[in-house]
């Protein structure tokens, strides 16, 4: 299982998503689940000290020289069953881009199931963002992750690539359902995720890990 989770607009709670879907997965599976966090957010919504070693940015740096075991030095406990993989700090170019391309054929190739969260992908042109579209279309399952709002999904009909299906956050006195985003996105409308202060109280007390909202949980165990 090689899922990626993007937004086309910031706060639209995609690291929330891709985190509890990671936390959702690490509950059963007996190998763990890796999340590889392209965003920057994911230790924090974890409630994790921030990373400080190496990360995606410095394996893609390295090119070949990479030994074999140089991606899993990078892990780091994220959770029970949980491990992450973090950005990293070096500055990365057009070569890194091609180079992602190897690491995605790696993270597919993993017997774990490897969740990655893109963060914003809107297709500037600019190294960082060629790489997280890299992982957003190179994952068995794209997720696009969007409120409904129309500058939301306006720029998602501009996206140079479609998404497998739509993770919906709801909010309320929205007039857009995920019937007409359905009808703009031409995807289906895979999950629904009610806005819950709940969510926002478990993500901002660093507690998400330990207390996964009931219905966070549930909805995302309909993204496969």
């Amino acid at each position: 299982m090689f899922l990626s989770f993007w937004s086309v607009k910031g706060g639209s709670g995609t690291t929330v998503v891709a985190v509890a879907k990671a936390l959702e997965l690490a509950r059963s599976e007996p190998d763990g689940v890796l999340l590889v966090d392209l965003a920057g957010d994911a230790a924090a919504v974890l409630g994790c000290p921030e990373p400080d070693g190496p990360g995606i940015s410095e394996w893609l740096s390295r090119g070949p020289s990479v030994p074999p075991d140089g991606l899993a030095r990078l892990e780091r406990p994220g959770a029970t069953g949980l491990t992450t993989i973090g950005w990293g700090h070096t500055p990365v170019g057009p070569a890194e881009v091609e180079r992602a391309q190897v690491l995605a054929a790696l993270l597919a190739a993993d017997v774990r199931p490897v969740l990655v969260d893109c963060g914003l992908v809107h297709d500037d042109g600019s190294p960082p963002d060629d790489i997280r579209a890299v992982f957003a279309c190179a994952a068995t399952h794209s997720w696009l992750v969007t409120r409904s709002c129309y500058l939301s999904l306006r720029r998602a009909t501009r996206a140079a690539h479609r998404p497998s299906g739509v993770v919906l956050v709801r909010e309320p006195g929205r007039a857009l359902d995920a019937t007409d985003i359905e009808h703009i996105l031409e995807v289906p409308v895979v999950c629904e995720v009610e806005w819950d202060p709940a969510i926002a109280r478990a993500v901002d007390s660093g507690l998400l890990a330990r207390r996964l909202p009931r219905a966070l949980g549930h909805a995302v165990r309909r993204v496969a």
